[in-house]
């Protein structure tokens, strides 16, 4: 079962609430069933490591962790952030657009 999302992988998007309110950033991954989006340097959490081939001393590293969508928003080609709407096009496709400005997110 796959539940439709508002957000894709590659979208530019502004955090609305939490403590990282007003960060900007771009959709790394999602999650459909969590309902749950990674984006780039938003949300950093430190992990211990352990000593391995890639990084043979360990150590702590920064890694983004998983944001609800709730606290995300779509932003347009210039920047500001919208609600998104879905319409079909001509040939029955569905589309995302932006209902602040209509111009369509690919």
């Amino acid at each position: 079962m796959s539940i439709k999302m508002f957000v894709k992988k590659g979208d530019s998007v502004v955090i609305i609430s939490g403590t990282q309110k007003g960060k900007r950033g771009t959709v790394l991954s999602v999650d459909p069933k969590k309902q749950r989006a990674i984006v780039d340097g938003v949300n950093l959490v430190s992990k211990n490591t352990k000593p391995s081939t890639e990084n043979p001393k360990g150590g702590i590293i920064k890694k983004e962790a998983p944001i609800h969508v709730s606290n995300i928003m779509v932003c347009d080609k210039d920047g500001t952030p919208g609600r998104i709407g879905r319409k079909k096009d001509e040939n029955g496709k569905s589309i995302r657009y932006s209902k602040k400005s209509g111009e369509v997110i690919k």
